[in-house]
């Protein structure tokens, strides 16, 4: 008589957490709403970072051709000046 009450006192066990959160159709929508708006928060930051690291780089690619064309006299030092000062 005591072994079956054991076995059946093993097999009950109780909800982990995640079991016990999504138990709750409430607390899904709850997890969905705050998680996408995580994951939308990270993809803006990556993004943005993204941007000015490329914009960054395509200044300094400028800035270096125009000091190119000054060095071998195609332009002068006063139009490569313009050009740099135009973009802003």
């Amino acid at each position: 008589m005591i072994q079956p009450l054991l076995a059946q006192a093993a097999a009950v066990h109780s909800p982990g957490i995640l079991e016990s959160i999504f138990r709750d159709s409430s607390n899904v929508a709850l997890i969905l709403i705050f998680g996408g708006s995580f994951l939308t928060a990270i993809i803006a930051i990556v993004g943005g970072v993204s941007q000015k690291v490329l914009v960054g780089r395509s200044q300094e690619r400028t800035r270096q051709e125009v000091a190119a064309y000054v060095a071998e006299g195609t332009m002068t030092a006063d139009e490569g000046e313009r050009l740099l000062r135009a973009g802003k």
